[in-house]
């Protein structure tokens, strides 16, 4: 009994001690200068952001409305798509465009429009893509009342997700795409150690959120997974009149 006595004395000192520290720690931590948790050594960079259609002021602008410089066919010969009226549109059977500089990690806006006439259905309508690092796509395709497989259809990665939403504009109306892509990473022996992923917004909806890139986007078989470093964005000629225009880019 006695020890049973004792044993009860000391759980009741114990958690007397517990509850005092855990109230002076309070009290203390209510007499804490705020500005021990303010942080000042690094501040963010000042980026002036656009007005309408014109860029932020830190991104590269890869098209805006007048010529074709910052793109080139794959086998380097000057790009030959079409230009009218502030936009570019695909020239069939010339071949997709690449941009000649190569990105890692970035946001990438881009607007496009599907043709006004309607010609075909399900993927043999106003269809084009867009290639990260020219390996992963993300679809550009008319789906305005228009089906086709889930995970080829607008703002899909091609053949691996489907989007969260169809949010496309009816064939003749200019749409955007607000991207922000991670860029995978590969070790030295050449195997993944980080999935790419990305996260796609149509015309103000998110459609695509932070969605993991299982490889490259193949229209036969399954993802690969080859290392690579940064690499160009890609528009495709999938033979369709798809234009493109206000293309710009900023490093992450």
């Amino acid at each position: 009994m006695k020890k049973e006595l004792l044993f009860i004395v000391f759980i009741c000192f114990a958690v007397q001690r517990i509850l005092t520290a855990q109230i002076a720690d309070q009290k203390a931590s209510e007499k804490w200068d705020p500005r021990l948790t303010e942080a000042w050594e690094v501040a963010p960079k000042i980026v002036t952001p656009g007005n309408g259609t014109s860029a932020p002021s830190d991104a590269i602008v890869l098209f805006d409305g007048t010529n074709l410089n910052e793109f080139t066919h794959e086998n380097g010969t000057p790009a030959q798509w079409d230009i009218k009226d502030g936009a570019m549109t695909v020239k069939p059977n010339t071949g997709a465009i690449f941009t000649k500089k190569v990105f890692g990690d970035y946001q990438l806006h881009i607007e496009w429009r599907a043709p006004v006439v309607v010609k075909g259905e399900g993927q043999g309508r106003g269809n084009s893509g867009i290639f990260m690092q020219s390996r992963y796509e993300v679809q550009v395709l008319d789906c305005y009342n228009n089906t086709t497989y889930s995970n080829g259809q607008t703002a899909s990665i091609y053949k691996q997700s489907i989007p969260l939403a169809n949010a496309c504009r009816p064939p003749g109306e200019w749409q955007t795409y607000d991207i922000i892509y991670t860029a995978p990473r590969f070790n030295i022996d050449g195997m993944k150690t980080v999935p790419g992923y990305v996260t796609v917004i149509h015309n103000g909806i998110v459609v695509q959120n932070h969605t993991e890139i299982k490889g490259t986007t193949e229209y036969i078989g399954l993802p690969k997974n080859i290392a690579h470093g940064d690499g160009p964005i890609q528009l495709q000629d999938h033979g369709d009149l798809v234009s493109y225009r206000n293309i710009w880019i900023r490093k992450i």
